[in-house]
C-alpha cells in the first residue's frame, strides 16, 4: 500500500511514509471490510462516516507538516486512523468526534495499540477546543463550506490548518498558514469528503 499508493504518488515526507508503514489500516475498518483494508479508496465505518483512502491521509498529513513538538487538533476522529498516524509524528493530538459510538471504538483501538498521546473528545468539532488552544496544527477530516473562524482563532501564529472546503458534492483541499494573525491559503488536491456537521459547518439538513 505504502509503496504503490503513497510513494509512487509523490508523497516525500519520510516521517509520513514511516508512520503509515507502521499503522495497520486493517485495525481501523469494520471486520467485514478487512479484505479491502489496503485498497486505495475510502471505506464506510458506520454512522454515515468513512475512513479516508490511504493517499488522502498521507497527503493531508504531509500538508500539515507536524513535527515532534506539534500539538494537533483533529476535527472528525472517525475510526481513529488519521490520529493514529499523527501519533507517531506529533507530540499530542486532541481529536473531536460527534458520534458517540465512533468515539468509543476509536478510544478502544488507541488503548489496544498503546497509543497514549491521543485524547478523544465528544462534541461539535466546528466549535473546536478553546480550553486547550492555541494549537500548532489543525486538521479537519470532513468538508465544510468554509474554514470555521473558531478554528482559525484557535490556531497559533505560524500554525497550519488543513481542511477540505467546497460544496457537499465536491471540495478542494486547502492549506492555511497563520502569519501575524492573518491566514494565507493555498489550494491543493480536489477531493470528496463527508460533510462537516455542526454550528459552523453544514447542518444535518444540508443547509
Amino acid at each position: 500500500m505504502v509503496e504503490e499508493q503513497i510513494v509512487k504518488r509523490h508523497i516525500k515526507d519520510e516521517r509520513v511514509i514511516d508512520a503509515m508503514s507502521k499503522i495497520q489500516r486493517e485495525l481501523f475498518v469494520p471486520p467485514h471490510l478487512k479484505n479491502s483494508s489496503y485498497d486505495d479508496s475510502p471505506l464506510l465505518i458506520g454512522g454515515g462516516q468513512t475512513i479516508s483512502q490511504p493517499y488522502i491521509v498521507a497527503r493531508m498529513t504531509e500538508l500539515l507538516r507536524p513535527d515532534e513538538h506539534s500539538v494537533v487538533l483533529e476535527i472528525g476522529t472517525g475510526s481513529g486512523y488519521q490520529a493514529a498516524v499523527l501519533s507517531l509524528i506529533a507530540k499530542r493530538i486532541f481529536t473531536i468526534e460527534r458520534i458517540l459510538e465512533l468515539k468509543r471504538s476509536a478510544e478502544e483501538r488507541f488503548k489496544a495499540l498503546k497509543i497514549s498521546n491521543v485524547f478523544v473528545m465528544s462534541g461539535d468539532g466546528t466549535i473546536g477546543l478553546s480550553q486547550y488552544a492555541p494549537f500548532d496544527r489543525i486538521i479537519v477530516t470532513a468538508a465544510g463550506p468554509e474554514i470555521p473562524k473558531n478554528l482559525l482563532d484557535q490556531l497559533k501564529d505560524n500554525g497550519i490548518i488543513v481542511m477540505p472546503v467546497g460544496t457537499e458534492a465536491e471540495q478542494v483541499l486547502l492549506r492555511g498558514e497563520k502569519k501575524e494573525g492573518k491566514i494565507e491559503i493555498e489550494e491543493h488536491d480536489r477531493c470528496r469528503f463527508v460533510p462537516l456537521l455542526g454550528k459552523y459547518g453544514f447542518s444535518d439538513n444540508g443547509v
